[in-house]
């Protein structure tokens, strides 16, 4: 008789496929997610029928964490993530911080006129 389990020990990611954990769901409905969007748990009681990567997301972000961070921390693709982290947020379980914009380039005739300004005092 053989023994199936040989050979587990060292596995870090989970055996449940990931449509299985967002219940078939590919997508977030709308925009997704940025990988930079800060993520933290609310103050809200959660109900005890969450599966347990809700959980797992909610314990972890105590703090805020990067939706990247929680992907690189469940060991889940960031797609499965994205779900997860909607079905949170609709709930009213997480808040999220998005991302501050890059700011736009400054204009370059603006510049060269203060350059040559301050070159003209000197």
């Amino acid at each position: 008789m053989t023994d199936h389990t040989e050979g587990t020990e060292g596995r870090t990611t989970s055996a449940v496929r990931p449509y299985v954990i967002t219940g078939g769901r590919s997508g977030t409905g709308g925009e997704p997610l940025a990988w930079e969007t800060l993520v933290m748990a609310t103050e809200a009681a959660y109900p005890s029928a969450l599966q347990p990567e809700h959980v797992s997301i909610l314990a972890q972000c105590q703090g805020l964490l990067s939706v990247a961070e929680v992907a690189a921390h469940l060991g889940q693709p960031s797609s499965v993530v994205q779900v997860l982290l909607t079905d949170l947020l609709t709930w009213g379980l997480i808040v999220i911080r998005p991302p501050i914009p890059t700011a736009e380039r400054a204009d370059v005739t603006m510049l060269r006129k203060v350059l040559h300004g301050l070159e003209s005092r000197l």
